[in-house]
């Protein structure tokens, strides 16, 4: 817990701690608290402001999607480009190779396989693995 928390906590000891500082030092303090909770008091303002701006903006969304007499499941289906349509799908092997009496692939992406890397340690290279 921090001094200034615990001071903040305890009304005897934030005075017992006061009475170190000078007037001009307890002013400067008392000042500097002050701007923090205006600061801390409009961020909570902007804060709350930016929930209740989109709490209307879900109401209208949802207005509109009541009205136009669709579905969520509608909606999602209409969408329907991703983002990234690549992802997620399989790629076709390119490397391919007999290692321990297994037969392994490789599509050359990504981290090297232990097998693929001990078959280019022993000295083969990359050409002589590919799937042709």
């Amino acid at each position: 817990m921090s001094l200034l928390a615990e001071l903040a906590g305890n009304k005897a000891k934030a005075r017992a701690a006061a009475k170190e500082l000078n007037i001009a030092q307890l002013e400067n303090l008392i000042e500097g608290l002050n701007n923090a909770l205006v600061k801390m008091q409009e961020d909570e303002q902007a804060r709350q402001a930016e929930v209740e701006a989109k709490a209307r903006q879900a109401a209208q969304i949802a207005k509109m999607i009541e009205e136009s007499g669709l579905t969520i499941d509608e909606i999602a289906s209409l969408g329907g480009t991703r983002s990234n349509p690549t992802k997620g799908k399989t790629v076709k092997p390119k490397y391919r190779i007999e290692w321990n009496g297994e037969t392994i692939e490789w599509s050359g992406r990504g981290r090297t396989p232990k097998a693929f890397q001990a078959y280019f340690d022993a000295g083969n290279s990359r050409e002589s693995a590919e799937i042709k």
